[in-house]
């Protein structure tokens, strides 16, 4: 029979019924995972189309998932995080909503303090256990929508519930039925994703979740959860970890529509944010971040890093206000006291610094041969260097011009006496066996000397 597609809008051909395959034992996929082996990478050869939406946004766990992997958070704390989504996230809601626990008094106190600020942006969503005193919990909180945890793989089903397949999903629909009887729409969060048998049962899951979704006249959301980072963005690749298969299976299979697909992600193989980009690319609205990445293991798809992704494929921030960034990283690492790895792109301390003397020749020619991008105009954060052992005469000019604002006629060059004078400290500290760096402090003293009192302090 042929009826015209909503996702591609050509006329197909309806024959994919996929049911419920009921094993006895569970597919463990073992040519992909041996444990004992790193993953293997499989393809198959086929391809599927890109199907970018036209609109996509982000969507936080910081709150929860990433609470789960740090000393949890004050209240005050999450309500300043909360204020700073908002703010980066901008006038449209690019950052779409963010996810709160409600299990303790201390949560539901920062829920409510939210909800009071009366923000747009982002939505207040929950993540619960699927017990009727929850779904009412969330209700009385005036919360539209909550997360519900349908974890997918056999692993899951047989290994950790200990059910058949058809056992889990019934138990899965009868959830989801309360939460709808409840009037909360459902976030189903399809754990390891890419270790389940994608064909024999999780198509024909969500195929259930999108008909009860229909009679209820409530949506469902479907939360595609690559819960061990084992998705690869690779054409081509084989599914269960293919994302784009994932993405595209979805969609084409069970109908979701992209603005109810998000992808969620971890980076144990360092592909999070690569993984993210590609769901967004073949079909899902929504990527789930958390701040800094902070999150199970490896962490999760970071939201700032995401931030810069939206603005690559978009061409713009679309109301988003990247130097929020920097300000949330300053509040994580002299508030909250996380300690955020020095070279973590966009935020980390030395993301823009460079040590090495021939490209700080460079930036005092041009930042654009050594920056990213004009980390000082989006980011509030100037492109610096570190003073040490290669750095050189550029090196200490750049150095002692940007951190005394020094412009125009004003700017000290290489061959300033200043800062051959300060080169030739250098080199003898290092003569004399020195291997550290300089601190800011100790070069801002050595200036004002060799400068006679004409620099003091700085920036």
């Amino acid at each position: 029979m042929l009826e015209l597609s909503n996702t591609s809008n050509l006329l197909e051909q309806d024959s994919y019924n996929y049911s419920l395959q009921d094993v006895k034992d569970p597919n463990l996929f073992r040519d992909f995972y041996t444990y004992d082996d790193v993953p293997r990478v499989a393809f198959n050869h086929r391809r599927v189309p890109i199907g970018m939406p036209k609109d996509i946004w982000i969507t936080d766990t910081s709150l929860r998932d990433g609470q789960q992997s740090v000393e949890p958070y004050s209240v005050e704390q999450i309500v300043n995080l909360y204020k700073f989504m908002s703010r980066l996230g901008g006038p449209y809601g690019i950052i779409r909503q963010t996810e709160f626990f409600v299990y303790s008094k201390k949560d539901r106190t920062a829920l409510q303090k939210c909800q009071e600020l009366g923000l747009k942006f982002p939505e207040i969503t929950t993540w619960i256990r699927a017990s009727k005193e929850d779904f009412k919990l969330v209700k009385d909180l005036g919360v539209r929508e909550t997360g519900i945890l349908v974890s997918c793989s056999d692993y899951h089903i047989f290994k950790k519930l200990k059910v058949t397949r058809k056992q889990a999903m019934d138990m899965y629909l009868a959830t989801v039925a309360q939460a709808f009887e409840a009037g909360v729409m459902p976030r189903c969060h399809l754990e390891d994703i890419t270790r389940a048998d994608f064909y024999g049962f999780v198509v024909p899951f969500v195929n259930e979740l999108m008909k009860m979704s229909k009679d209820a006249g409530i949506p469902v959301r479907i939360r595609a959860c690559d819960t061990m980072g084992y998705g690869v963005p690779y054409p081509e690749v084989a599914l269960p970890r293919s994302v784009p298969g994932i993405i595209y299976g979805l969609r084409q299979f069970s109908g979701v529509p992209s603005e109810m697909l998000e992808w969620h992600g971890h980076n144990d193989f360092y592909k999070a944010v690569a993984n993210a980009s590609t769901a967004w690319i073949y079909g899902a609205s929504a990527v789930n971040c958390s701040l800094l990445g902070i999150g199970e293991r490896t962490g999760n798809v970071p939201l700032e890093a995401m931030v810069m992704e939206y603005a690559s494929l978009r061409g713009s921030f679309d109301g988003m206000d990247p130097t929020v960034i920097t300000e949330m990283a300053e509040y994580f690492k002299k508030e909250i006291g996380y300690k955020i790895p020095p070279m973590t792109p966009f935020v980390g301390k030395n993301f823009n610094v460079t040590r090495a003397g021939i490209h700080a020749d460079g930036l005092l020619k041009d930042q654009e041969i050594y920056n990213i991008f004009n980390t000082e105009k989006i980011l509030n954060r100037p492109a610096s260097v570190l003073l040490g052992k290669t750095s050189g005469l550029a090196g200490i000019a750049y150095w002692i011009n940007q951190n005394y604002s020094l412009k125009g006629e004003n700017e000290v060059d290489k061959k300033s006496p200043l800062v051959i004078k300060f080169k030739e400290w250098i080199d003898k500290e290092y003569e004399d066996g020195r291997q550290t760096t300089l601190s800011t402090e100790e070069i801002e003293q050595k200036i004002e000397e060799f400068s006679n009192g004409e620099f003091k302090g700085g920036n």
